[in-house]
């Protein structure tokens, strides 16, 4: 297969602006075989990789040199240190790959997939962490203090402003001023008053309890 040229544009963005580093994209392009390409760190970070893209696909006339550094690139082992890179990276690149009809995974693989039609299209299937926690029953008020993290696809971000989201709630429900301390919820479980030994759910709605966002007692809101 062959990608078009607003395809590689895509593709190089995602990995230059999410944070590849110049000795990285040097280092993923020897790797893929295309260091004769490659026009060198002289060159916006984005622009190069779509310029050793470009030119090896014109003349392999394929896209197997461009899937190799996209493999490597999302290799989870190689975002041990900034996970939240990774998710990042991961789904600006599936907004363009769904075009293709490929899509990258969790595990950085590249897979095959139906392809997306329209831009729209795309998008949603891209963003479709946000419907999955919807289908979940995840708390409105979730939601809601994640909303900025979804537009910019921050997943890694989107999970630090649910838990804010949690602590906020508590802190209006108790009256109480505390942080994410062992004090914290010391002092929010004698607020309770041990009024009930049942978990009282943080993370869902209509009644329905998530294991993973409990409190011991009952707040009153």
């Amino acid at each position: 297969m062959l990608f078009e040229q607003a395809h590689i544009d895509a593709i190089a963005r995602a990995l230059a602006d999410e944070g590849l580093t110049g000795d990285e994209i040097g280092h993923l392009l020897r790797v893929a075989n295309m260091a004769a390409h490659d026009p060198g760190p002289g060159v916006t970070k984005w622009k190069r990789i779509q310029a050793a893209f470009a030119l090896r696909q014109n003349e392999a006339q394929n896209s197997r040199a461009i899937q190799e550094v996209i493999r490597q690139a999302m290799a989870p082992a190689k975002h041990l240190i900034n996970p939240d890179r990774h998710e990042a990276m991961r789904f600006k690149l599936n907004r363009a790959l769904l075009l293709t009809g490929l899509q990258c995974t969790e595990e950085g693989k590249l897979e095959s997939v139906p392809a997306a039609t329209t831009l729209s299209q795309a998008e949603r299937r891209a963003r479709g962490m946000r419907a999955g926690l919807e289908r979940r029953n995840v708390h409105p008020e979730v939601l809601r203090f994640c909303s900025a993290e979804w537009l910019a696809d921050d997943y890694f971000h989107a999970v630090q402003e649910a838990v804010k989201s949690v602590m906020d709630r508590l802190r209006r429900s108790s009256g109480l001023s505390w942080g994410l301390s062992s004090n914290g919820a010391e002092n929010l479980h004698k607020r309770a008053g041990h009024a009930s030994s049942t978990p009282t759910a943080l993370g869902s709605r209509n009644g329905r309890s998530s294991p993973r966002a409990t409190v011991s007692g009952s707040v009153k809101a």
